[in-house]
């Protein structure tokens, strides 16, 4: 079985890989990968009172509505800064920062992959859609499993990028960095993000606080849990990610038909996250093309 999983983990790579030198020649020609900062799609941002917080959002584009979710700790200009305006010029992109995260506001309550779902379904309510594509990133990718467990009627296709759904799912090392971690070992990209939007020192402490407790008391799901997830499902990772290829390929085991797509690079590198993107790669636009090949195909 491991030896099958390295051939398949192998021939994703290969794909990827070969994808990436058609198109480098192309690639080299165009501009760089357009960012947040400088969107030319039609734009609204706006607040819903949502289970007792105030949630931020952001819509761009137009056509089918894609979801997305931030990772950990983090905004929806850090994860997904690169590839939301390449999403944008195809579909509606809904972009969404969880409790206590970037704009919206907090609650006395700690995290839970539960509450952030439920709060999405509500968003996603009071804005009168009733069914999308979600996308979500890290955190954000478990968040996306669990709406796609809780509200399958809201969910149309998915896309887990960077998740694990077991605490063995993950490095060994993330969890000992996890089990010793504090406020100082935070990236400042992420502190100096969270500044610009909300100067409080107090609501940055108390997000790193919640962010670190809710990985460091993970538990994850069954695999009758996961299994129980019926939509068209797309995983994603980098070849060193915190979980490895390894586990990805387990989860595509447990979701039906689920699909893999492997690529270079650490834990977000292939969207461009803001911490572990490499400036001037081209591999954002190839996932946005791999995403997009996926949400486009008829079941």
């Amino acid at each position: 079985m491991k030896t099958a999983n390295k051939i398949q983990q192998a021939i994703y790579l290969f794909i990827i890989a070969a994808f990436m030198c058609a198109c480098e020649d192309t690639a080299s020609n165009k501009t760089s990968t357009p960012n947040i900062t400088n969107m030319k799609t039609d734009s609204i941002t706006g607040y819903k009172n949502v289970n007792g917080i105030k949630m931020y959002y952001e819509i761009h584009g137009k056509g089918m509505p894609l979801v997305l979710i931030h990772g950990g700790g983090s905004t929806i200009r850090t994860t997904f800064g690169r590839s939301l305006p390449l999403f944008a010029l195809h579909r509606q992109v809904i972009a969404v920062e969880l409790q206590g995260n970037g704009h919206t506001s907090d609650r006395n309550a700690p995290y839970s992959f539960e509450q952030d779902a439920a709060d999405v379904a509500e968003l996603l309510k009071q804005l009168g859609i009733k069914q999308v594509d979600f996308m979500g990133f890290s955190n954000g990718g478990h968040t996306t499993l669990q709406i796609a467990m809780s509200y399958p009627q809201l969910t149309r296709k998915i896309v887990v990028a960077s998740a694990f759904t077991k605490r063995e799912g993950a490095q060994p090392w993330f969890w000992d960095f996890m089990s010793k971690a504090s406020f100082k070992d935070m990236p400042q990209h992420y502190k100096d993000e969270f500044r610009s939007i909300n100067p409080d020192p107090q609501a940055l402490q108390n997000m790193h606080d919640k962010s670190l407790r809710r990985m460091q008391q993970f538990k994850g799901w069954p695999d009758d849990a996961i299994r129980s997830i019926k939509v068209p499902t797309l995983i994603i990772t980098g070849d060193a990610d915190v979980a490895p290829p390894e586990h990805a390929i387990e989860i595509t085991h447990l979701i039906h038909g689920a699909k893999l797509a492997v690529f270079p690079g650490g834990h977000g590198a292939y969207l461009g996250e803001l911490v572990n993107g490499k400036k001037g790669s081209k591999v954002p636009e190839l996932t946005v093309a791999v995403v997009e090949e996926f949400l486009d195909t008829k079941e």
